[in-house]
């Protein structure tokens, strides 16, 4: 079995595959301050219900976009998987070319990933909506080349920001209105929000797709589903793109 990690600012993903297929995945708070030890405690009580012993973990892919938590998957890596683990990073591959983005080193490890399962699922021109800590939006070439992208504020910042700088609206839940004139404080903000970010969703990938041509658009990321069940810009949601992105360049390195 082949464990993949998708260190976010917000999320820890994992993800178990078997073969080609991922048959369990869970999603988890990035905590910057736990030791490797108790990110073991964590997994090893994920595998148990679930049947699954470290003995049965083969291979360990991981990318990162929170540096100083490496380290510490490194050593749970070899401590818990006696397993090195296989770090993305943008400089250290060769299989998606990036062209034109300066420095190249900048480019995320997850923004990497992604663009080279998309190209897998849909080929390219492509474009990649990732709703994350931020929303990102990546474009891969016909070739299959990262050429470069957006990073909005995602949706949750967006939200945190509109309740810590205006002392009279309250903290509310991100979803779907039922229409977008509200009757109420919350139901307003919860218009605002959601209708002023598929907004500026279609308003990217218009732009975007000017640029690049005719693309064809993958959202993943937890908020991906609900986003694109208002717009018509997205054709296509893989919540687990960016683990299926990491199984593919395992098998690829090694």
């Amino acid at each position: 079995m082949l464990l993949a990690i998708d260190i976010g600012n917000t999320q820890l993903v994992l993800g178990i595959f078997k073969g080609d297929q991922l048959v369990h995945s869970w999603r988890v708070v990035t905590r910057r301050n736990q030791t490797f030890d108790e990110y073991a405690v964590l997994f090893r009580n994920l595998f148990e219900l679930e049947g699954i012993s470290s003995e049965d973990i083969e291979g360990m892919v991981i990318s990162s976009v929170v540096p100083p938590l490496n380290k510490t998957f490194e050593s749970l890596a070899k401590q818990y998987f006696s397993l090195d683990p296989l770090f993305i990073e943008a400089t250290r591959q060769n299989l998606v070319p990036i062209p034109t983005y300066k420095p190249p080193a900048d480019v995320g490890a997850d923004r990497i990933v992604n663009a080279m399962a998309a190209f897998d699922l849909i080929g390219g021109p492509s474009i990649v909506v990732d709703f994350g800590t931020a929303t990102t939006f990546d474009a891969i070439s016909g070739k299959g080349e990262y050429l470069g992208g957006v990073i909005a504020p995602g949706i949750s910042i967006s939200a945190e920001a509109l309740f810590s700088r205006a002392s009279k609206l309250p903290r509310i839940e991100i979803r779907k209105p039922s229409k977008v004139i509200g009757d109420s404080t919350v139901g307003s903000m919860q218009s605002g929000l959601y209708f002023g970010y598929v907004g500026l969703v279609e308003g990217i990938l218009g732009k975007m797709k000017g640029e690049l041509g005719e693309a064809q658009v993958l959202a993943t990321g937890g908020l991906a589903s609900l986003v694109a069940a208002a717009t018509d810009a997205i054709d296509r949601v893989e919540e687990d793109l960016t683990l299926f992105g990491l199984r593919l360049f395992h098998s690829k390195l090694n």
